[in-house]
């Protein structure tokens, strides 16, 4: 895409131990364009979290990128210095943890904390800060913002930290959003009502969103396109009507064949065999290869390469046919 925002090529983190290096993310590729959601989704293990984290450089030791670009506007985040991030987090980059405490001070009231968010990128009175951030609790769904902010995390319920959370990342508009499956506390409503939020702020200011998540029916609702994830690599990525209507890799369809959510009522819900290989235990090939139905003998072999057309690529020595998938 000529008009990404963020370019992410041969991306590679692994974990070190003492008897070697493995790779949580095993070069991976994608895009994400200015207004656009891309949702990436995959199995627990699958490398969805240590791909976001990588993306902002929060790989803590014994973990280490160790190869790759992320390109953000065209600027180089891999050698970009700890200042220069800083800068970048939590203004024109902001990021969405899946546990709210890993955001929130304990010590500090709600109030303190969004509004310094604010004004450690933006030049305007600590009253004007507390507006805005009263303006997004209500966005998010939280009643009397006023009196909230002058409350501290342990006051909230788990679900209202995290739309705290959520609110905290929105508050200066960012051109990039990477949300690490943000919605999983909430009920229903309240997700729904955060989703049509991050649409409109898509849509409205050109944020870019990378929406990582299990929940393929969030991903059906949200994202432009979908990536899918197994191994710490992308296995299948494209349109998200191309991918969830006629997805062509052998794992993406047992994804959607185990999801209660993407069959029809009275439909069988069936489970992809075996497990998810260990980091330290992945088979050579395909790394899907022991849990698939269409193996073949050069699965074992040969890593396949990505193939396709249309912008919808998968990387499968025997795709299920376009119309099979269908």
């Amino acid at each position: 895409m000529s008009d990404a925002l963020l370019e992410v090529r041969g991306l590679r983190t692994v974990f070190h131990a003492l008897d070697g290096a493995w790779p949580a993310v095993d070069g991976v590729d994608f895009n994400v364009a200015r207004g656009e959601v891309l949702g990436l989704v995959g199995e627990s293990g699958s490398g969805k979290s240590v791909t976001g984290f990588s993306l902002v450089r929060l790989i803590d030791p014994p973990g280490e990128i160790v190869s790759g670009t992320i390109s953000f506007d065209g600027e180089d985040l891999l050698g970009a210095s700890e200042e220069r991030l800083r800068a970048l987090r939590g203004d024109r980059i902001a990021m969405i943890f899946q546990d709210p405490l890993m955001t929130l001070n304990p010590v500090l009231s709600i109030g303190e904390q969004m509004s310094e968010a604010i004004l450690e990128h933006r030049a305007c009175s600590r009253a004007e800060a507390l507006a805005k951030a009263a303006e997004a609790l209500a966005r998010v769904g939280i009643s009397s913002p006023e009196a909230r902010l002058r409350q501290f995390p342990h006051e909230f319920s788990g679900g209202m930290r995290q739309r705290v959370a959520i609110a905290t990342a929105l508050l200066n508009a960012p051109d990039l959003i990477i949300a690490d499956e943000p919605t999983t506390a909430l009920d229903v409503t309240i997700q729904s009502q955060i989703l049509f939020e991050v649409q409109k702020l898509s849509r409205e200011t050109g944020t870019a969103v990378l929406w990582i998540t299990h929940d393929l029916a969030v991903v059906a609702e949200l994202a432009d396109r979908v990536a899918v994830m197994y191994a710490g690599r992308i296995v299948e990525i494209g349109p998200v009507d191309q991918v969830l209507d006629a997805p062509r890799h052998p794992y993406t369809i047992g994804l959607l064949k185990s999801s209660a959510t993407m069959v029809a009522p009275g439909e069988r819900l069936h489970q992809i065999d075996g497990v998810a290989p260990r980091i330290d235990a992945r088979p050579s090939g395909c790394p899907f290869r022991p849990r698939c139905l269409r193996v073949q003998p050069i699965c074992a072999d040969e890593d396949p390469a990505a193939t396709g057309q249309g912008g919808h690529s998968f990387r499968c020595h025997n795709p299920v046919p376009a119309g099979d998938a269908a």
